[in-house]
């Protein structure tokens, strides 16, 4: 039996597929963006959350640290979870746990019948989900009675694509940037795998919804749109193409997890949001 690391469980969703869903976030991610709104979900292990700006220094989590980590010096910390029992304001949480498929089907399958009444299901987004691809398709493979989607970032090798999308009723795959050096620039790796992926996904005729995180100065030009906006004509499956507004409430969760959040485009500026390159190919976009 597999066991995977998920770091949130999100009822009521209704932005991440058909319906009213639920979301499993699963931890750990190959990519770092510069603009990523979940830095708690990019490494794989569990790790120590804490809510800074209110803290009242009251010193109980420093008493009950055995590594001298606490109050704020995560490079120690071992997310023992003691500082978290202390903290009487609730002000820190450990963000991260193991569980088995056999135990997460088991709480997702008690969604069922309501999932069911809403015409919604589950989704597993991330983090990377793909990069827990064991864990994941055992879950999947358990939950054919639901309808299922995974959001990605569509970098994985591609066999793991190809049987998690053989799985999937939907698939929401996001696309950064059409320029290989730009895209490893911002996320850490190019794009080449990725493109191979949607490659598969739009031979594959499967439902998917492409999703393009707009940041301002980094992917909003009109040059880009229309490079993406190619990249997804004659796909059979595609149902539409989703605007996700960069907002500056994105680099709030940084401090809380003892990072830093310094991202070099100009978080200031609104990015400008192209819909024209897709409606000449045919494709219906909407801003989330």
């Amino acid at each position: 039996m597999a066991e995977g690391m998920i770091f949130d469980l999100q009822e009521f969703a209704v932005h991440d597929g058909p319906g009213i869903r639920v979301v499993v976030f699963l931890k750990g991610c190959p990519l770092r963006c510069e603009w990523c709104h979940n830095p708690e979900g990019q490494l794989f292990q569990s790790q120590l959350v804490v809510s800074v700006d209110a803290c009242h220094n009251c010193g109980r989590c420093a008493a009950v640290c055995r590594f001298g980590a606490a109050p704020f010096n995560w490079e120690k910390c071992t997310a023992c979870g003691q500082c978290v029992s202390a903290c009487l304001s609730g002000l820190r949480r450990i963000c991260g746990s193991r569980v088995s498929s056999q135990e997460l089907v088991e709480r997702l399958m008690g969604y069922k019948d309501f999932l069911e009444r809403c015409g919604g299901g589950v989704t597993f987004s991330g983090g990377e989900p793909l990069a827990q691809s064991d864990f994941l398709i055992e879950v999947l493979d358990q939950l054919e009675l639901l309808h299922t989607a995974v959001e990605t970032s569509g970098y994985a090798p591609t066999p793991v694509f190809r049987d998690v999308l053989s799985r999937v009723d939907l698939v929401l795959f996001d696309l950064k940037h059409s320029d290989p050096k730009i895209h490893k620039q911002f996320t850490g790796v190019d794009n080449a795998l990725i493109l191979e992926n949607l490659r598969v996904l739009k031979d594959s005729g499967k439902s998917f919804i492409a999703r393009i995180p707009l940041i301002p100065g980094v992917n909003d030009d009109l040059e880009n749109m229309r490079a993406i906006a190619d990249l997804l004509a004659d796909s059979p499956g595609l149902q539409r193409v989703e605007f996700l507004r960069y907002h500056t409430t994105a680099g709030a969760k940084y401090k809380m997890i003892g990072r830093e959040y310094c991202p070099s485009f100009a978080t200031e500026r609104s990015p400008q949001v192209w819909a024209e390159p897709f409606e000449a190919c045919g494709i219906r976009s909407v801003v989330l």
